[in-house]
Protein backbone atom coordinates (compact mmCIF):
# COMPACT_ATOMS: atom_id res chain seq x y z
CA UNK A 1 0.00 0.00 0.00
CA UNK A 2 1.75 3.56 -0.93
CA UNK A 3 1.51 6.34 1.47
CA UNK A 4 0.70 8.24 -1.93
CA UNK A 5 -2.58 10.77 -1.31
CA UNK A 6 -2.56 9.78 2.53
CA UNK A 7 -3.54 12.49 4.97
CA UNK A 8 -2.94 12.66 8.74
CA UNK A 9 -4.10 15.06 10.81
CA UNK A 10 -1.15 16.03 13.45
CA UNK A 11 -2.18 17.44 16.84
CA UNK A 12 0.86 19.89 18.35
CA UNK A 13 2.03 21.76 21.17
CA UNK A 14 2.18 25.19 20.00
CA UNK A 15 5.77 25.79 21.04
CA UNK A 16 6.95 23.07 18.27
CA UNK A 17 8.93 25.44 16.29
CA UNK A 18 10.03 27.87 19.30
CA UNK A 19 13.65 28.53 19.10
CA UNK A 20 13.75 29.53 23.15
CA UNK A 21 12.32 26.00 24.08
CA UNK A 22 13.61 23.11 21.89
CA UNK A 23 13.11 19.85 23.25
CA UNK A 24 14.02 15.82 22.29
CA UNK A 25 9.87 15.79 21.68
CA UNK A 26 9.47 18.84 19.37
CA UNK A 27 12.72 17.84 17.22
CA UNK A 28 11.20 14.32 17.44
CA UNK A 29 7.39 15.68 16.16
CA UNK A 30 8.88 17.99 13.97
CA UNK A 31 11.09 15.13 11.95
CA UNK A 32 8.50 12.80 11.55
CA UNK A 33 6.11 15.35 10.23
CA UNK A 34 8.72 16.02 7.35
CA UNK A 35 9.54 12.53 6.97
CA UNK A 36 5.60 11.78 6.23
CA UNK A 37 5.42 14.43 3.85
CA UNK A 38 8.59 13.37 2.15
CA UNK A 39 6.80 9.85 2.16
CA UNK A 40 4.01 11.18 0.16
CA UNK A 41 1.82 11.87 3.01
CA UNK A 42 -0.64 15.30 3.35
CA UNK A 43 0.49 16.40 6.66
CA UNK A 44 -2.15 19.01 8.14
CA UNK A 45 -0.52 20.16 11.24
CA UNK A 46 -2.45 21.47 13.89
CA UNK A 47 -0.58 23.18 16.78
CA UNK A 48 -2.71 23.78 19.85
CA UNK A 49 -1.73 27.03 22.09
CA UNK A 50 -2.06 25.76 25.82
CA UNK A 51 0.44 24.94 29.26
CA UNK A 52 0.63 21.34 27.85
CA UNK A 53 0.06 19.06 29.78
CA UNK A 54 -1.65 20.74 32.09
CA UNK A 55 -4.33 23.16 29.76
CA UNK A 56 -6.72 25.70 30.68
CA UNK A 57 -10.51 24.85 29.66
CA UNK A 58 -9.96 27.09 26.29
CA UNK A 59 -6.91 24.86 24.94
CA UNK A 60 -9.03 21.69 26.17
CA UNK A 61 -11.74 23.58 24.20
CA UNK A 62 -9.16 24.27 21.07
CA UNK A 63 -8.22 20.33 20.42
CA UNK A 64 -12.15 19.64 21.13
CA UNK A 65 -12.54 22.13 17.87
CA UNK A 66 -9.54 20.40 15.68
CA UNK A 67 -11.06 17.03 16.41
CA UNK A 68 -14.37 18.01 15.07
CA UNK A 69 -12.76 19.91 11.75
CA UNK A 70 -11.31 16.61 10.96
CA UNK A 71 -13.04 14.36 8.53
CA UNK A 72 -14.75 11.18 9.67
CA UNK A 73 -12.76 8.22 9.18
CA UNK A 74 -9.20 10.16 9.05
CA UNK A 75 -6.38 9.23 10.87
CA UNK A 76 -5.00 11.43 13.15
CA UNK A 77 -1.29 11.47 14.85
CA UNK A 78 -1.57 13.34 18.99
CA UNK A 79 1.71 14.46 20.66
CA UNK A 80 0.75 12.54 24.10
CA UNK A 81 1.51 15.66 25.71
CA UNK A 82 -1.65 17.46 24.51
CA UNK A 83 -3.50 13.39 23.91
CA UNK A 84 -2.85 12.98 27.80
CA UNK A 85 -4.45 16.22 29.00
CA UNK A 86 -7.62 15.82 26.98
CA UNK A 87 -8.65 12.04 27.65
CA UNK A 88 -12.30 13.25 27.57
CA UNK A 89 -11.86 14.78 24.35
CA UNK A 90 -9.74 11.70 22.67
CA UNK A 91 -13.30 9.38 23.97
CA UNK A 92 -15.44 11.56 21.90
CA UNK A 93 -14.08 11.48 19.08
CA UNK A 94 -12.88 7.88 19.19
CA UNK A 95 -15.43 6.23 17.01
CA UNK A 96 -15.40 8.48 14.15
CA UNK A 97 -11.48 8.85 13.84
CA UNK A 98 -8.48 6.98 13.44
CA UNK A 99 -6.58 8.07 16.42
CA UNK A 100 -2.71 7.12 17.16
CA UNK A 101 -1.35 9.05 20.47
CA UNK A 102 2.46 9.34 20.56
CA UNK A 103 4.06 9.29 23.75
CA UNK A 104 7.72 10.33 24.43
CA UNK A 105 7.44 11.04 28.12
CA UNK A 106 4.87 8.99 29.92
CA UNK A 107 2.97 10.85 32.99
CA UNK A 108 1.46 7.81 34.63
CA UNK A 109 -1.99 9.26 35.13
CA UNK A 110 -5.56 8.53 34.95
CA UNK A 111 -6.41 10.71 32.14
CA UNK A 112 -2.91 9.25 30.19
CA UNK A 113 -5.00 5.53 30.74
CA UNK A 114 -7.99 6.91 29.30
CA UNK A 115 -6.49 8.90 26.91
CA UNK A 116 -4.51 6.16 25.20
CA UNK A 117 -7.37 3.43 25.99
CA UNK A 118 -9.32 5.81 23.32
CA UNK A 119 -6.78 5.48 20.80
CA UNK A 120 -6.22 2.99 18.09
CA UNK A 121 -2.27 2.55 18.46
CA UNK A 122 0.45 3.85 20.84
CA UNK A 123 3.72 4.95 19.41
CA UNK A 124 6.49 5.45 22.14
CA UNK A 125 10.27 6.65 21.18
CA UNK A 126 11.77 3.94 23.19
CA UNK A 127 11.66 0.04 24.20
CA UNK A 128 11.62 1.29 28.11
CA UNK A 129 8.18 3.72 27.19
CA UNK A 130 6.79 1.03 25.90
CA UNK A 131 7.27 -1.54 28.65
CA UNK A 132 6.05 0.92 30.79
CA UNK A 133 2.78 1.81 29.41
CA UNK A 134 2.25 -2.02 29.17
CA UNK A 135 3.22 -2.42 32.36
CA UNK A 136 1.39 0.56 33.75
CA UNK A 137 -2.21 0.37 31.88
CA UNK A 138 -2.36 -2.89 30.76
CA UNK A 139 -2.81 -2.05 26.94
CA UNK A 140 -3.06 -4.50 23.83
CA UNK A 141 0.74 -5.13 22.95
CA UNK A 142 -0.04 -5.27 19.63
CA UNK A 143 -1.35 -1.73 20.22
CA UNK A 144 2.17 0.14 21.32
CA UNK A 145 4.93 0.01 18.72
CA UNK A 146 8.30 1.80 19.33
CA UNK A 147 9.91 3.95 16.84
CA UNK A 148 13.46 5.11 18.16
CA UNK A 149 14.30 8.40 17.05
CA UNK A 150 16.80 9.15 14.47
CA UNK A 151 19.97 10.75 14.16
CA UNK A 152 21.83 12.75 11.24
CA UNK A 153 24.99 11.71 10.41
CA UNK A 154 27.66 14.26 11.69
CA UNK A 155 31.55 14.34 11.13
CA UNK A 156 33.86 12.07 13.38
CA UNK A 157 35.13 14.48 15.83
CA UNK A 158 38.61 15.08 16.34
CA UNK A 159 38.85 15.29 20.22
CA UNK A 160 41.87 15.86 22.44
CA UNK A 161 44.18 13.08 24.04
CA UNK A 162 43.51 14.02 27.55
CA UNK A 163 39.80 14.56 27.39
CA UNK A 164 39.04 17.63 29.10
CA UNK A 165 36.50 18.96 26.93
CA UNK A 166 33.13 18.37 28.63
CA UNK A 167 29.71 18.87 27.30
CA UNK A 168 25.74 18.27 28.78
CA UNK A 169 22.86 19.31 26.19
CA UNK A 170 19.98 19.40 28.40
CA UNK A 171 16.93 21.92 29.54
CA UNK A 172 18.24 23.30 32.88
CA UNK A 173 15.49 21.46 35.09
CA UNK A 174 15.45 19.15 37.94
CA UNK A 175 15.19 16.01 35.64
CA UNK A 176 18.21 16.84 33.76
CA UNK A 177 20.48 16.77 36.97
CA UNK A 178 22.43 19.57 36.07
CA UNK A 179 23.05 19.97 40.13
CA UNK A 180 24.52 16.81 40.23
CA UNK A 181 26.58 16.85 37.81
CA UNK A 182 27.80 20.32 39.19
CA UNK A 183 28.76 18.55 42.59
CA UNK A 184 30.38 15.99 40.87
CA UNK A 185 32.65 18.04 39.10
CA UNK A 186 33.41 20.41 41.88
CA UNK A 187 35.47 16.98 43.57
CA UNK A 188 37.33 16.84 40.31
CA UNK A 189 39.14 19.75 40.64
CA UNK A 190 42.43 18.67 40.99
CA UNK A 191 42.14 17.66 37.05
CA UNK A 192 42.02 19.64 33.67
CA UNK A 193 38.68 19.90 32.37
CA UNK A 194 36.56 22.73 31.40
CA UNK A 195 32.46 21.74 30.95
CA UNK A 196 29.54 23.34 29.10
CA UNK A 197 26.24 23.22 29.98
CA UNK A 198 24.15 23.12 26.66
CA UNK A 199 19.99 24.07 27.22
CA UNK A 200 17.65 26.33 27.78
CA UNK A 201 17.67 28.51 31.05
CA UNK A 202 14.05 28.99 31.04
CA UNK A 203 12.08 26.02 31.16
CA UNK A 204 12.72 26.54 34.96
CA UNK A 205 14.19 29.56 35.39
CA UNK A 206 14.40 29.06 39.01
CA UNK A 207 16.03 25.57 38.90
CA UNK A 208 18.71 27.24 36.60
CA UNK A 209 18.82 29.76 38.94
CA UNK A 210 20.23 27.58 41.83
CA UNK A 211 22.61 25.72 39.13
CA UNK A 212 24.19 28.78 38.58
CA UNK A 213 24.32 29.58 42.33
CA UNK A 214 26.01 26.17 43.26
CA UNK A 215 28.37 26.97 40.55
CA UNK A 216 29.27 29.75 42.35
CA UNK A 217 29.52 28.28 45.39
CA UNK A 218 31.84 25.45 44.23
CA UNK A 219 34.06 28.26 42.65
CA UNK A 220 33.45 26.52 39.27
CA UNK A 221 32.78 29.63 37.43
CA UNK A 222 35.97 29.69 35.50
CA UNK A 223 35.18 26.12 34.23
CA UNK A 224 31.53 25.42 34.43
CA UNK A 225 29.32 27.63 31.41
CA UNK A 226 25.94 27.89 31.21
CA UNK A 227 26.05 28.36 27.87
CA UNK A 228 22.16 28.57 26.80
CA UNK A 229 20.12 26.93 24.29
CA UNK A 230 22.14 26.24 21.09
CA UNK A 231 20.34 24.61 17.98
CA UNK A 232 21.35 24.10 14.43
CA UNK A 233 25.46 25.23 14.02
CA UNK A 234 25.98 26.52 17.19
CA UNK A 235 24.55 23.05 19.19
CA UNK A 236 27.15 21.51 16.02
CA UNK A 237 29.94 23.32 17.26
CA UNK A 238 29.16 22.23 20.79
CA UNK A 239 29.49 18.76 19.89
CA UNK A 240 32.72 19.11 17.59
CA UNK A 241 34.48 21.06 20.19
CA UNK A 242 33.62 18.29 22.91
CA UNK A 243 35.20 14.84 24.26
CA UNK A 244 32.80 13.52 26.22
CA UNK A 245 29.16 14.00 26.24
CA UNK A 246 27.70 14.26 29.99
CA UNK A 247 23.89 13.49 30.84
CA UNK A 248 23.07 13.03 35.13
CA UNK A 249 19.45 12.44 33.94
CA UNK A 250 17.41 11.65 36.96
CA UNK A 251 14.80 10.21 34.31
CA UNK A 252 15.30 9.86 31.02
CA UNK A 253 12.47 8.09 28.30
CA UNK A 254 15.06 7.72 26.03
CA UNK A 255 18.06 10.70 25.47
CA UNK A 256 18.52 11.77 22.03
CA UNK A 257 21.52 13.95 22.69
CA UNK A 258 23.04 10.30 23.52
CA UNK A 259 22.73 9.44 19.66
CA UNK A 260 23.64 12.43 18.78
CA UNK A 261 26.75 12.47 20.17
CA UNK A 262 27.68 8.59 19.26
CA UNK A 263 26.54 9.96 15.55
CA UNK A 264 29.95 12.08 15.84
CA UNK A 265 31.94 9.39 17.93
CA UNK A 266 32.06 10.95 20.77
CA UNK A 267 31.74 8.65 24.18
CA UNK A 268 29.01 8.83 26.84
CA UNK A 269 28.85 9.29 30.48
CA UNK A 270 25.41 8.99 31.48
CA UNK A 271 23.45 7.83 34.46
CA UNK A 272 21.76 4.37 33.80
CA UNK A 273 17.93 5.27 33.66
CA UNK A 274 14.66 4.94 31.56
CA UNK A 275 15.85 4.34 27.89
CA UNK A 276 19.16 5.74 28.62
CA UNK A 277 20.86 2.09 27.99
CA UNK A 278 18.74 1.45 25.35
CA UNK A 279 20.06 4.85 23.29
CA UNK A 280 23.61 4.15 24.43
CA UNK A 281 23.73 1.22 22.57
CA UNK A 282 26.96 -1.82 21.78
CA UNK A 283 29.27 -1.26 19.02
CA UNK A 284 29.13 -4.57 17.34
CA UNK A 285 31.98 -5.95 19.01
CA UNK A 286 29.40 -6.11 22.21
CA UNK A 287 31.25 -3.10 24.11
CA UNK A 288 29.75 -0.06 25.75
CA UNK A 289 30.78 3.35 23.72
CA UNK A 290 30.40 4.62 27.09
CA UNK A 291 29.78 4.55 30.82
CA UNK A 292 26.80 4.51 32.71
CA UNK A 293 26.41 5.42 36.47
CA UNK A 294 22.82 5.04 39.08
CA UNK A 295 20.92 8.48 38.99
CA UNK A 296 20.86 11.13 41.51
CA UNK A 297 24.60 9.87 42.86
CA UNK A 298 27.04 12.71 42.62
CA UNK A 299 30.34 10.33 43.98
CA UNK A 300 29.16 7.57 41.48
CA UNK A 301 29.13 10.53 38.78
CA UNK A 302 32.75 11.72 40.27
CA UNK A 303 34.10 8.30 40.01
CA UNK A 304 33.14 7.74 36.39
CA UNK A 305 34.87 11.17 35.48
CA UNK A 306 37.90 10.50 37.55
CA UNK A 307 38.14 6.99 35.34
CA UNK A 308 37.38 9.27 32.35
CA UNK A 309 40.49 12.00 33.12
CA UNK A 310 42.70 9.67 34.67
CA UNK A 311 42.62 6.45 32.36
CA UNK A 312 44.09 6.92 28.86
CA UNK A 313 43.36 3.59 27.99
CA UNK A 314 40.03 3.76 28.75
CA UNK A 315 39.67 6.89 26.61
CA UNK A 316 40.93 5.72 24.08
CA UNK A 317 38.45 2.01 24.00
CA UNK A 318 35.74 4.22 24.55
CA UNK A 319 36.74 6.22 21.68
CA UNK A 320 36.72 3.12 19.47
CA UNK A 321 33.12 1.80 21.12
CA UNK A 322 31.60 5.09 19.84
CA UNK A 323 33.16 5.18 16.28
CA UNK A 324 31.99 1.64 15.79
CA UNK A 325 28.70 1.86 17.32
CA UNK A 326 28.17 5.30 15.11
CA UNK A 327 28.05 2.93 11.62
CA UNK A 328 24.86 0.95 13.62
CA UNK A 329 22.60 4.25 14.13
CA UNK A 330 19.55 4.92 11.70
CA UNK A 331 18.31 7.96 10.54
CA UNK A 332 14.75 9.86 10.68
CA UNK A 333 13.83 8.01 7.38
CA UNK A 334 13.36 4.84 9.52
CA UNK A 335 11.64 6.43 12.18
CA UNK A 336 9.33 8.20 9.46
CA UNK A 337 8.90 5.19 8.16
CA UNK A 338 8.06 3.01 11.43
CA UNK A 339 5.16 5.83 12.17
CA UNK A 340 4.01 5.69 8.77
CA UNK A 341 3.72 1.53 9.19
CA UNK A 342 1.48 2.36 12.35
CA UNK A 343 -1.13 4.90 10.74
CA UNK A 344 -1.31 2.77 7.65
CA UNK A 345 -2.36 0.16 10.19
CA UNK A 346 -4.91 1.81 11.76
CA UNK A 347 -6.62 3.15 8.23
CA UNK A 348 -9.34 0.54 6.57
Amino acid sequence: MTATGRAVHVVLPNDIDDPATPSGGNHYDRRVCAGLADAGWRVHEHPVRGTWPAPDAPARAAVDRVLTAVPDGAVVLADGLVASAVPEVLTRHADRVRLVVLVHLPLEHEAEARALAAAAAVVTTSGWTRRRLLDRYGLPADRVVVAHPGVDAAPVTAGDGAGPALLCVAAVNPYKGQDVLVDALATVTGRRWHCTLVGSVTVDPDFAGRVAARIRAHHLTDRVHLAGSRTGAGLAAAYAAADLLVLASRTETYGMVVTEALARGLPVLATATGGVPEALGRAPDGSRPGLLVPPDDPAALAAALRRWLDDGDLRRALRRAARARRATLTGWPATSARVAQVLEGTTA
